[in-house]
């Protein structure tokens, strides 16, 4: 087992921090909250034809203002697009269909959860050395970057998007129900 040390132990701690925040706040989500669209247009999750729930994906360029999203979008992007999909820097493999994504909250929680566990098991795995090292041919573009600036940016990713999941909330339990 890697000596993990300081740094990692206050990384890992903060992250540990932010994800009880989260998950606290989405203890008994319904499905009708998590798919809820508090204004027309939002980005989501949407069954396709053989009922297989994906996430709607991003324009490139985004439009101004950035279209609102769902509960579920953003426990998806948290989840399948930040940290399931920074595995690569660990790993060296893109995951496969990232947009793939349950459309009940239960189940969306659930896969949020694995795909925290993951990724906090791989910035654990490095240890203190590793992580303040560059990441590397593993980091492509973002090979002169640490591992630490690449959890640190999951980080904000996480506490940013777990932030407005707790709005939403808020607005749907607070009466602020769109008539579609």
């Amino acid at each position: 087992m890697t000596d993990t040390g300081p740094v990692t132990r206050d990384v890992l701690q903060t992250f540990e921090d932010v994800r009880s925040r989260l998950f606290a706040r989405v203890e008994g989500l319904t499905d009708a909250e998590y798919l809820w669209e508090p204004v027309p247009d939002c980005m989501t999750l949407r069954a396709d034809g053989d009922g297989v729930f994906r996430a709607d994906p991003r324009s490139d360029p985004e439009p101004v203002p950035a279209p609102v999203t769902t509960i579920g979008w953003r426990i998806w992007h948290i989840g399948a697009d930040c940290l399931r999909g920074y595995g690569r820097f660990f790993t060296g493999e893109a995951p496969t269909d990232v947009h793939i994504w349950p459309g009940a909250a239960k189940e969306g929680i659930e896969k949020l959860a694995e795909d925290w566990a993951l990724f906090i098991a791989q910035v654990e795995s490095l240890g203190d050395e590793r992580l303040l090292q560059p990441m590397g041919e593993l980091g492509g573009p973002f090979g002169h970057e640490s591992y630490l600036l690449l959890a640190l940016h999951a980080l904000d990713e996480v506490a940013h998007h777990g932030a407005e999941i707790g709005v939403l909330r808020d607005l749907y339990l607070h009466g602020y129900v769109s008539e579609g």
